[in-house]
């Protein structure tokens, strides 16, 4: 586990060594040499619960999915990056590729932090480069609204979570997760000091995945982010919440089963519905996109509290599919924006005709979002189903029409893109080229690999 992070903190600094002809590629190399290394540990936890142990880091099958999506997506993320940030000097393309590395060496030592306390530190410096990403690279003015909604909202979360975590601290005197896990001393709480407990641990993780009611920050966000900023946010940053979601559940379940699970599954399970209602009236594509990734992750935090195994296993099954379907949905929606220059759907219609092969990687991205079988999103969604209708059967309504909603916007996206006419006011439309069908591809190839092979993500 150790060389993962030394790469990553080499590639920090790896672009300001070399000269303005290089650094591109190497960084592009290094990112490549670290996903290769990061799908070593896919198989080590089938034998061992925890392995790579080490006194504050580890990691189990939970973290282990997401540690291989971290890296995975950060030579897609360069590479989806090159026409947008070719505009910019040397000297602000090294700064880019520095804070893309600098987020992933954060998201390495969050997922397989066992100290809570590092886990916060590594958690939370995940916002400063995420929020230079959408301010200083951004495409419009809006950009700062859009940084000033992301860094109070996630900040305002983060000062209960760290109450919590000392409050921890001083009931267990440890902060190393499997000693918590083994330890019964929060059991001598009132419920009440346990329920409020709780509610200060888990906001933090709601606001950052984020679940409908605290996702005003998300659209904005995605909206003004460049390509490389929306896809490491749709794709990971929205998973810090359901890792943490995962992790501290376990430390509070007796509580959270018999008391809080009711109002926050039927909030969430609303949500996802309201949401999916929301999508099919966007008029921004990038919107609809990030308004789906809400209703997405308010379904995975409802399985999340269901705190079944088939709920908590759909919730991560649907978080990895979700990670590489929302990125690939704005990278195809930035390769569009690159052509047309504008995200209106209105005007953004009937390419089509203009780059057929194109219409082939937005089916198949569609029908994925959807949960067409045998896709992971199906899997997920499944899982997250049965557990939420086993827990309450009254929610079958409302689960299912927020599914149904969902299949509506993801074919309206493919026909609104494609299918109608295109405007005669557009000219010059380049063509798709080679390297933009590899990144469509890298993207899709992870959940061929899930169809066949769809317990590498099962939590043992």
């Amino acid at each position: 586990m150790m060389y993962l992070f030394v790469l990553s903190l080499a590639a920090i600094f790896l672009p300001w060594l070399v000269n303005n002809n290089l650094y591109r590629s190497v960084s592009l190399i290094s990112s490549i040499l670290i996903s290769f290394f990061a799908i070593n540990i896919l198989n080590l936890h089938f034998s061992s619960l925890w392995h790579n142990l080490s006194f504050n880091f580890a990691i189990d099958s939970l973290s282990a999915p997401l540690i291989i999506l971290s890296t995975w997506l950060v030579p897609i993320s360069l590479l989806a990056s090159i026409s947008s940030t070719n505009k910019y000097t040397p000297r602000s393309q090294r700064v880019f590729i520095s804070t893309i590395f600098f987020i992933l060496l954060a998201l390495l030592l969050t997922f397989s932090a066992l100290e809570l306390s590092l886990f916060f530190i590594a958690f939370e410096s995940t916002l400063l480069p995420t929020l230079v990403l959408i301010t200083r690279w951004g495409a419009q003015k809006e950009r700062f609204q859009a940084g000033v909604y992301f860094i109070f909202y996630t900040l305002a979360g983060s000062l209960p979570l760290l109450l919590a975590i000392i409050l921890l601290y001083n009931t267990s005197d440890s902060l190393i997760l499997p000693s918590i896990y083994l330890t019964t001393n929060l059991l001598s709480l009132s419920s009440f000091s346990l329920s409020i407990w709780w509610v200060f641990c888990f906001i933090a993780f709601v606001i950052k995945m984020p679940i409908y009611g605290f996702h005003l920050w998300l659209p904005k966000a995605h909206v003004e982010a460049p390509i490389a900023g929306s896809m490491i946010l749709a794709a990971i940053l929205l998973k810090l919440g359901g890792y943490g979601l995962i992790r501290t559940s376990l430390v509070f379940i007796f509580i959270s089963a018999s008391q809080i699970s009711f109002p926050l599954i039927t909030f969430c399970i609303w949500g996802t519905l309201v949401t999916s209602i929301m999508c099919i009236r966007q008029t921004d594509l990038k919107a609809l996109i990030a308004y789906s990734s809400v209703g997405h992750m308010s379904m995975v935090a409802a399985g999340i509290f269901t705190l079944s195994p088939w709920g908590i296993n759909g919730a991560t099954t649907l978080m990895i599919a979700h990670g590489l379907i929302s990125s690939s949905l704005f990278c195809l929606a930035n390769l569009l924006y690159e052509r047309n220059s504008t995200r209106t759907l209105a005007i953004t219609r009937g390419f089509k005709l203009i780059t057929p092969l194109l219409s082939l990687w937005w089916i198949i991205t569609c029908v994925t979002n959807l949960g067409l079988p045998p896709t992971p999103n199906l899997i997920g969604e499944l899982l997250i189903i049965s557990s939420v209708i086993s827990w309450n059967i009254s929610s079958f309504i409302i689960i299912t029409s927020a599914t149904v909603f969902g299949a509506i916007y993801s074919l309206l996206i493919f026909q609104n893109t494609n299918n109608s006419t295109f405007p005669t006011f557009i000219s010059n439309i380049q063509p798709i080229n080679s390297s933009e069908h590899i990144l469509m591809f890298l993207h899709i190839f992870p959940i061929i690999f899930i169809i066949i092979n769809p317990s590498v993500l099962i939590i043992t």
